[in-house]
């Protein structure tokens, strides 16, 4: 039996390259080029995972439908996708997105707010040509389904953007998870899932069940995403090693160094936190870092993130586990685990 190391990657391959070739129907070059369909396909043409667009398919085969059925909306979930990551760049005035300078670096943030929205809007044409193979009602359905993952995905975005704004320093755990809720796991895993399901039995299997097992996926995948942030490989993370510090997110590390710190770093904290990105200083982020590893702020958040795949992989055998074997009923069942050891 495959491990998860060999698995999980080739699957991701596999139906990454499939969503990719229904891709090129909306990435094609087209006037205006230089200011729009140009920049439109730079996100997506610099490669990436393809976590969601997979968990959609394979989430569909292991409920019996064929791949066909569900690549066009596993496309328009990564449209969508990019198209987030162009304003979260904006929005969190990030410096790099796969290894390069982020979009509105390259061209302003006038012509990366209107990249984004295009994407959005090239999403909603994906999922409308649909209609063909999956007729009228249920490509509404889908439709519908992605309406509710936009909108939590932006009211996710909101509370988080609020945080910074307000310079909010007593955020808890479990604000934090109701925040990952909406802003991730909703277009992580939660929608996939859902998608998936809802086009392979017609609408007959009942959705609500894939939001726990989403939310649990969803979460480890996010913490996990926060530890890459301070102690990943540089050469492998393709963003910038320490951005969240920069850019004052509340993660789990931060909230617990807010509630572990003396009154004195606290001080420190509240300053370094109402500043803007321009003002701060790397001293600071050093420091920060160093208190988050002497408080064992990461160590918790490793504990918490393997907590979150095990329930992950709970609720995965309440969902998959009597269906027939198969590839793809491994991958999903694998991918706890997998979200835990990527680099």
């Amino acid at each position: 039996m495959a491990s998860p190391e060999t698995l999980v990657p080739s699957v991701l391959d596999e139906y990454g390259a499939a969503t990719a070739v229904v891709l090129c129907d909306y990435l094609g070059l087209r006037h205006p080029n230089r200011h729009l369909y140009g920049p439109v396909a730079d996100y997506p043409r610099r490669g990436g995972r393809m976590l969601r667009p997979s968990l959609c398919i394979a989430t569909a085969r292991a409920f019996g439908a064929p791949l066909q059925r569900a690549v066009r909306s596993a496309a328009a979930l990564e449209l969508f996708h990019n198209a987030f990551l162009v304003h979260d760049d904006v929005e969190d005035e990030s410096e790099q997105r796969r290894g390069r300078p982020t979009l509105h670096a390259l061209h302003g943030v006038p012509l990366a707010v209107n990249v984004g929205d295009s994407l959005v809007f090239l999403a909603l044409r994906a999922l409308l040509d649909n209609r063909p193979l999956l007729g009228t009602l249920l490509t509404l359905r889908v439709v519908e389904e992605a309406e509710r993952m936009a909108r939590e995905s932006v009211e996710g975005q909101a509370i988080e953007l609020g945080w910074r704004r307000d310079n909010a320093l007593a955020v808890t755990d479990a604000q934090y998870l109701e925040m990952v809720l909406k802003k991730t796991c909703w277009y992580t895993a939660i929608w996939p899932c859902r998608v998936g399901a809802l086009i392979a039995s017609q609408g007959l299997l009942d959705l609500e069940r894939f939001v726990r097992f989403g939310f649990f996926l969803g979460a480890a995948f996010q913490i996990r995403d926060d530890l890459l942030n301070l102690e990943g490989d540089q050469r492998r993370y393709g963003k910038e090693l320490s951005g969240d510090l920069w850019e004052g997110k509340r993660t789990l590390m931060l909230i617990l160094l807010l509630a572990r710190a003396t009154d004195a770093e606290r001080d420190r904290l509240r300053g370094f936190l109402a500043a803007p990105r321009a003002a701060r200083r790397e001293a600071d982020v050093v420091w920060l870092r160093q208190c988050m590893e002497a408080y064992g702020c990461l160590r918790h958040a490793r504990l918490v993130a393997h907590a979150f795949a095990g329930a992950a992989q709970h609720e995965c055998r309440a969902l998959f586990g009597n269906l027939p074997a198969s590839r793809d009923k491994q991958f999903i069942e694998r991918l706890p685990r997998w979200v835990l050891s990527r680099a």
